[in-house]
């Protein structure tokens, strides 16, 4: 009986291992539409985040080329796209940003990665001076606490980089009310309002701000999903079952697209937890289209 059972707890092990690795090396792409009385005409994004320097074929062409098939009119970036580990080098995300950048408006929002070279010189050394130039090169220009108006579509992209506080491990911090208004100001209420929000756990300070829609990232999809539920198990700040995972969230009237994000970084492995290509299409509200 103890053969039997050993037998199959190995075959489930092998099965396992095998999907992990699977799921570590492929992505799928998903679709999400939104439409909204103050968006002027159709138009297309792609959602990266969380790239990690990850690798998809040689130069990232497998990705790269469903990138191109699906025929966006923007690059949206919600941060992570380099890691922050010493030594690393960066290559890998501005190769993959110099081809997009060559056919499509890149609107980039940091993540933390990016925010902790900049914050600790003493760690990573000169890598976000080399990173900077390496976008400034490409022609990439980060919404750091910024925004940029697509005013052709009638869309607003924000970039928000929250303080290092709110990514702390094991709890979500309190954020005051006022804090997003100090850091982007107040939307305005006659153009479609984009945020790209790496951390997702502030998720209803993001709807009382004012966001129409946010795109976000760092959680990787729980990195471990549970089949069948569709639930993520693990958060970066080291929280079980975050409530913030993957997919579609709403507050009010704000949707918040959560990818599940393209690569790895601390826990390298993803299971039941392919990357995820998010494409987003805006259009025009009409009458048979209510939002």
């Amino acid at each position: 009986m103890l053969d039997l059972l050993f037998t199959v707890m190995g075959m489930v092990l092998i099965v396992l291992f095998w999907i992990l690795l699977y799921d570590s090396n492929r992505f799928v792409v998903t679709g999400h539409r939104v439409t909204d009385r103050r968006i002027k005409k159709r138009c297309r994004g792609i959602v990266l985040a969380d790239l990690h320097n990850k690798r998809y074929g040689r130069d990232n062409e497998r990705l790269l080329e469903a990138i191109r098939e699906c025929e966006p009119d923007f690059i949206f970036v919600a941060g992570d796209i380099p890691t922050a580990r010493p030594g690393e080098k960066l290559d890998v995300a501005l190769g993959l940003l110099e081809e997009l950048a060559k056919d499509y408006p890149v609107c980039y929002g940091n993540g933390n990665h990016e925010q902790r070279l900049e914050l600790y010189p003493e760690v990573y050394g000169d890598m976000a001076e080399r990173y900077e130039e390496g976008l400034r090169r490409i022609g990439i220009e980060r919404l750091v606490n910024r925004h940029a108006a697509l005013e052709e579509f009638g869309i607003t992209v924000y970039g928000v980089e929250l303080d290092r506080f709110y990514y702390k491990r094991f709890r979500v911090q309190p954020m005051e009310t006022e804090y997003l208004t100090k850091l982007l100001g107040k939307p305005d209420a006659e153009t479609y309002t984009l945020l790209l929000a790496h951390n997702p756990d502030y998720f209803p300070q993001y709807a009382a701000w004012g966001a129409d829609l946010v795109l976000s990232g760092h959680v990787h999809g729980g990195v471990v999903r549970i089949p069948f539920v569709d639930k993520g198990v693990l958060s970066p700040s080291v929280r079980l079952f975050p409530k913030y995972h993957g997919g579609v969230y709403r507050k009010g009237n704000a949707v918040m697209f959560l990818s599940r994000g393209l690569g790895m970084h601390t826990i390298p492995i993803r299971l039941f937890n392919p990357g995820e290509l998010m494409v987003v299409d805006f259009a025009p509200e009409t009458p048979e289209e209510p939002v």
